[in-house]
């Protein structure tokens, strides 16, 4: 809690998907791509970004990279082609500078289904609890393709590792079909917030965000609800959009950060960040990021010591298929944003 703070820069000219995770350095780290994957850094906390990185010369970018907080070791999520399609986990000892393919078991879920890994919001290092060290991130089945015939059958789920990914069990299906392109926190207590877009325009309310809960490392998820105060993409049609979310680190206030797009119009503009001081069950303010073109949005927060420290990442498609934006901002900037009316926005002190 400082001055609010935000500016943004172009990241990337052409292609769609963005991811971004910050390293145990503090290096932040902009994922991108979807013919192919590459990556750009930043060791100044976002004020100068260098040339890309390429990570796989083809293929789609799937979401969920993660940074382990034991090793410090990257990991990135490539499928050949748009889903259901062959995976290759990528993995970088070095802060992001290379990257290289790494055998990776990930086994069916208890309905005999592969996961997919698109796309989805990046993953986490668990760390609090009897679970702490397990790499999580959120994952989809996607039926035998995406045509809507099959868009009843799909349903986000999750994948997890207890050996640092090298293999993964899937857990149980999030509780209700038709949903797809997730993202999940853990909190201060140990649970996992899980929250989803909907991916079947005949389920109840489509046009708001799902969430669900696990109490156990997340391998099932519990009490799933439609969240009220949370778009999901834009507003004139029943389709949905991947969100971005990510969790002010802290040993005792649970701050969710949200991102989506916040129109009623019936194409993909004005991406929107919100802000939750109660672990989810509020979300009392938002504030617009760009008021243009926009599409699927990931988030990421800084690390303690670092030159990271304080800022919000935001990785926007800026215009789908024209390339990329990274907002930074910090939480004093968004709290001075709009009252939505859900629940009520207490005061938080600078520098708490």
């Amino acid at each position: 809690m400082g001055e609010p703070a935000f500016d943004k820069k172009r990241l990337f000219s052409d292609q769609r998907y963005p991811n971004v995770v910050v390293s145990k350095k503090g290096t932040v780290i902009a994922v991108w791509g979807n013919s192919g994957v590459a990556i750009r850094r930043s060791e100044d906390g976002g004020k100068s970004w260098g040339e890309p990185i390429n990570v796989s010369e083809k293929g789609y970018n799937g979401g969920g990279a993660i940074v382990d907080n034991g090793s410090g070791e990257i990991l990135l999520f490539v499928e050949d082609r748009q889903p259901p399609a062959p995976l290759t986990v990528y993995r970088s000892k070095d802060d992001g500078l290379n990257w290289k393919p790494q055998k990776t078991v990930i086994e069916k879920d208890l309905n005999g289904n592969n996961p997919s890994m698109h796309m989805n919001e990046s993953g986490i290092t668990l760390m609090v609890g009897p679970k702490k060290g397990r790499l999580l991130r959120a994952t989809r089945f996607y039926g035998s393709n995406e045509r809507e015939a099959e868009w009843s059958k799909h349903y986000t789920n999750a994948i997890y590792s207890d050996d640092g990914g090298k293999s993964w069990k899937t857990s149980s299906p999030f509780p209700e079909n038709g949903t797809g392109e997730a993202a999940l926190v853990e909190l201060s207590d140990g649970r996992i917030y899980y929250n989803s877009r909907v991916h079947w325009p005949e389920r109840p309310n489509n046009r708001r965000r799902r969430e669900a809960w696990s109490f156990d490392g997340g391998e099932t998820w519990k009490d799933w609800k439609i969240v009220q105060a949370l778009p999901d993409g834009d507003q004139g049609r029943a389709y949905g959009c991947m969100a971005g979310m990510t969790r002010i680190p802290s040993n005792d206030k649970d701050v969710i950060i949200f991102s989506n797009l916040d129109t009623d119009a019936s194409h993909r503009e004005r991406v929107t960040v919100w802000a939750s001081l109660d672990a989810g069950k509020t979300w009392p303010v938002k504030r617009l990021v760009d008021g243009g073109r926009s599409g699927y949005s990931s988030l990421s927060v800084g690390r303690h010591g670092t030159p990271s420290e304080g800022w919000i990442y935001l990785h926007y498609e800026h215009d789908p298929f024209k390339g990329s934006h990274m907002a930074r901002f910090n939480l004093s900037w968004l709290l001075e944003g709009e009252l939505t009316g859900d629940g009520d926005l207490p005061k938080l002190k600078r520098g708490n």
